[in-house]
């Protein structure tokens, strides 16, 4: 994955985190870090499930990325942001809950990329990672923001 995002030399999202799909976004996650008993508990509690990764889309003409297919990833999202309970403005700032789209960003205009560049991103996807691979989730990875928009790994949360 990240020797194609590294293709377009204007993709900053490959020195930024490494390749992921976003499970619960940053609304409610505060610096007291109370939170993370809640994750865990939730983590506790639920069964390894199995993602695929499916095709190349966009959204709009800013985010490439390619979707997720896992009815248990939509229901560990709900159970995670059900009980940390971020306030409604969060949910809706962060698409969560009925916004939630599961997916693997490759590239954005936010981090660097045109639009044109977005477009080149998905003429070339037919070439990788073809077939599509599934794999099974067994944790879930928090991420610690170190500077400005950069992150790294913070704790991985076992599952069951």
């Amino acid at each position: 994955m990240i020797h194609f995002q590294s293709q377009w030399k204007n993709n900053l999202l490959v020195d930024l985190v490494e390749p992921h799909i976003t499970i619960k976004a940053q609304g409610g996650l505060t610096d007291d870090i109370g939170w993370i008993e809640k994750l865990q508990r939730v983590c506790k509690d639920f069964s390894l499930f199995e993602v695929s990764v499916a095709e190349p889309m966009f959204f709009g003409e800013s985010v490439f990325f390619l979707s997720i297919k896992s009815d248990k990833i939509v229901e560990i999202h709900r159970n995670i942001v059900n009980e940390i309970s971020p306030e409604n403005e969060l949910i809706k700032k962060y698409m969560e809950l009925d916004d939630y789209v599961p997916h693997l960003t490759l590239g954005q205009t936010f981090w660097g990329l045109s639009s044109e560049e977005l477009k080149d991103m998905a003429k070339n996807i037919g070439q990788e990672p073809s077939p599509y691979p599934t794999f099974e989730v067994n944790y879930i990875r928090i991420y610690q923001e170190v500077e400005t928009n950069r992150y790294v790994k913070y704790l991985d949360i076992p599952l069951g």
